[in-house]
This record gives C-alpha cells, sequence and structure tokens, in this order.
C-alpha cells in the first residue's frame, strides 16, 4: 500500500506520521508518533493504528553537538522505519517548513535550488528552520528517490491584504523582507476547512477569529475561510504570550537592555524566546497544566497574563474584519484548558459573546450559550494530516505517478 511520511521538527522533538493515500487520502494515520528529548536523551515512540506502541532509546552520537545529535535521530528514525513497514511503500515525504517568507505562497516540490533559498530565511525563524530544514536533507540522503514536498507555515497568511502585512518602516525595509508573515498556518489551513460544518454555512464563511493556544501561542481573523489578519508578525515571538516567549513587547524595552543590562542578540535571544512567557512570569512552569494546578499567586497571574493577552488582541482580530460572528480554540490549552477558555470569554461581553459553562467544562464541541450572539467552537486542530493533503495535491499537480489520490 503507498503512503505518505510526514515530518514536524522542533529544536528537541520530531513528531512523524504515515498516511495511507489508496484509495485515497485516509483520514487517520496508520502509524503516529515523536522523538523526544533531542540533544538531552533522545527517545522514540511510536503507536500504530492497531494499537500496538514501540518505545526505544536513541543511543547518543559521538559527536556532542546539536546538529550531530538531529542526525543521529532522523537516522535512527529513518532506518526504524524501514524495517516496521514492510506493507507500505513510501512515495513521498511531507515536511512543515516554519517559514516561506514572501516567495512561497504555496506547497510545493523541495528541490536542491529551493532549499537554498529557504536556508535565506534562516535568520528569520532560527529556533525553527534549520531544524526544518536538516529533516529534508536526512531523508534526501537516506532515501534519494523519495518525492519531497514543503508546506510552509507561513503561506496560509499570505492572502491579507498588503497593509496588515506592512511595518511603518522605511520602503527599502519592508523591500528586503521585513514583514509581517504570520505562522501557524497549517493549523489555520486545517481549521479554516472544518468551519462550514463546525458553524453552519453562513457563520463559517462570516468573520471567524481563531485562537491556536498552545506551547507556541497566536491568533488569525478570518472571513470567508480565508486569513484577514494575524497576532503573530516577522517572527514567531510576535503577539501573544506563549509558553517561554514574550510575544508583543516594546522595542524600547530590548534597547534598554542592550544599553543598560549589556545583553547582545544572544542574550536576548534566550530572552525573548525560552526565559519568558508563562514560565517567566509564574517563575514555575511553561506548561498551562501546571499553572492552573498550582495555588502559588504567580502561576495564577501568569495564567491571568495569559488570558489578558488573548482578550486584547481578540479585540484587534475583531476590528480587521469589521465585526466576529464566531470564535474557535484549537491547539494544546485551546482545546483542554476550559478555565483558559472561559476567562478569554468573560472578556468578550461587549462582542455578545457569552459562555454555556457546563459545555465548557465538558469540553464540548459547541460552548456558547443560548442567548450567545457569537458562536463559540472547540475545533482540534491536525496539522500532520494537512501536510499529508498538502503532499498529495503536489504530486497530482507535478504529474507524479506515485498517486492518483
Amino acid at each position: 500500500m503507498k503512503a505518505i511520511l510526514t515530518f514536524n521538527a522542533g529544536s528537541s522533538s520530531l513528531k512523524f506520521a504515515l498516511y495511507p493515500i489508496e484509495p485515497a487520502l485516509a483520514d487517520t494515520p496508520e502509524m503516529v508518533g515523536q522523538i523526544e528529548g533531542i540533544g538531552v536523551h533522545a527517545r522514540l515512540h511510536a503507536r500504530m493504528r492497531s494499537g500496538e506502541t514501540f518505545d526505544t532509546d536513541i543511543p547518543p552520537p559521538a559527536k556532542d553537538t546539536l546538529e550531530a545529535h538531529h542526525r543521529q535521530a532522523l537516522d535512527t528514525l529513518l532506518v526504524w522505519l524501514r524495517d516496521h513497514q514492510t506493507d507500505m511503500t513510501l512515495v513521498a515525504a511531507g515536511h512543515r517548513i516554519v517559514h516561506g517568507g514572501k516567495r512561497y505562497s504555496a506547497p510545493m516540490r523541495l528541490t536542491g535550488d529551493v532549499l537554498m533559498k529557504l536556508d535565506g530565511y534562516v535568520p528569520l525563524a532560527p529556533l525553527h528552520q534549520p531544524h526544518n530544514l536538516r529533516v529534508v536533507r536526512a531523508v534526501a540522503r537516506l532515501m534519494p528517490e523519495l518525492e519531497q514536498v514543503g508546506c510552509f507555515d507561513t503561506a496560509f497568511h499570505r492572502s491579507q491584504p498588503e497593509v496588515a502585512q506592512m511595518f511603518a518602516l522605511p520602503r527599502a525595509l519592508t523591500e528586503a523582507g521585513i514583514r509581517r508573515y504570520g505562522f501557524h498556518g497549517l493549523s489555520y489551513d486545517f481549521i479554516a476547512r472544518q468551519l462550514e460544518s463546525a458553524l453552519g454555512a453562513e457563520r463559517g464563511r462570516g468573520g471567524v477569529v481563531v485562537a491556536h493556544l498552545g506551547n507556541g501561542a497566536s491568533m488569525c481573523a478570518m472571513r470567508d475561510g480565508k486569513s484577514v489578519a494575524s497576532t503573530m508578525g516577522f517572527t514567531a515571538v510576535d503577539g501573544l504570550m506563549m509558553g517561554t516567549r514574550t510575544g508583543s513587547i516594546d522595542p524600547g524595552v530590548l534597547l534598554y537592555l542592550m544599553d543598560q543590562k549589556g545583553m547582545d542578540s544572544a542574550a536576548l535571544t534566550r530572552l525573548l524566546y525560552k526565559e519568558s512567557g508563562l514560565l517567566g512570569v509564574s517563575g514555575i512552569s511553561s506548561d498551562m497544566r501546571d499553572l492552573l494546578a498550582s495555588t502559588a499567586p504567580e502561576a495564577r497571574e501568569a495564567v491571568d497574563l495569559f488570558c489578558y493577552r488573548i482578550g486584547r488582541e481578540l479585540g484587534s482580530m475583531a476590528a480587521a474584519i469589521g465585526g466576529v460572528d464566531a470564535i474557535v480554540f484549537t491547539g494544546g490549552i485551546g482545546e483542554h484548558a476550559a478555565e483558559v477558555r472561559r476567562q478569554v470569554i468573560d472578556q468578550t461581553v461587549w462582542l455578545g459573546a457569552t459562555l454555556d459553562g457546563e459545555a465548557n467544562d465538558n469540553h464540548a464541541a459547541r460552548i456558547e450559550a443560548a442567548d450567545s450572539r457569537v458562536a463559540i467552537a472547540v475545533i482540534p486542530t491536525n496539522e500532520e494530516w494537512m501536510i499529508a493533503r498538502h503532499t498529495v495535491d503536489v504530486l497530482a499537480a507535478i504529474g507524479s505517478t506515485a498517486t492518483e489520490a
């Protein structure tokens, strides 16, 4: 049976899934798993659709560098997949690529030339792009016959009006690529395809604000299922407060830290990406589950600030689309943290959104009260399936004989 392998690489983890594509793309993967602890103590976890599970350590590389650890993890995974999928014929690999810049506004086949151009976006996504591209090159080295497709997290937002993508900078800098790109596009693309079935045709095509809330968090304002505005901008540190990222911050703070505290770009990068957000404010954890379970006032303050920032940005998103017909929660926190949803909706009385407390506590698909003027939904996202869908479509577009799905 023919299948597509999807990859979603992070700095210390690598998610993967195997989707059959005969007679058509499956709704659920034949296998799903991830490698955790890359660079420390890497371990491979996988689960088959049959329920069978695998759990194995990955030996450390001879050279103790992050690149060597990633390469060792990838080599181990690809060999493991060959040994455990004898009844599946891989025809392509689909990859989440965080940054496609302005150049790449749709999924596409990954050639050597494209990879070199994507290397140029590493400075725009230094904590994500190198790992994404490393996986592509590892697959090409070990499985050179396999077609590979890149699915860009920025692509979904290229439908935004030009004015929504601009900063108030000199034109030369804008033309050099400093603009609002937006991220979490694969998640928003998946959610956009569910809106009419979840909300009804009229609301699904109306003004919808989607909150993708997880360790990384952002919001997207949509109309007709297209991105109109987003909270993330030039990088994935912009917008909402996140697990360890600041979100939006006065640029003057950074100038002050440079001039008065002697912080260089490396120190600022650590501060903005790794030491702030829920972790920095609470001093306890970057995990929302830990903070909601804690009685420490610092934990409460971190949760309150997280929800306050969402409420503030929701107002901005509502203005961008001229009113809100529906609010959608997705992502790990959005799908599972009823208290966060409650606090956010409590700030939206002015929009006419009111919550059904019982439905919210039970994590129902629709959680608005009967008298709410705004629909409120919880829709689980599925970036891996979205990667597989785009990969199948690209193969069909290039006339590959690998699949007719």
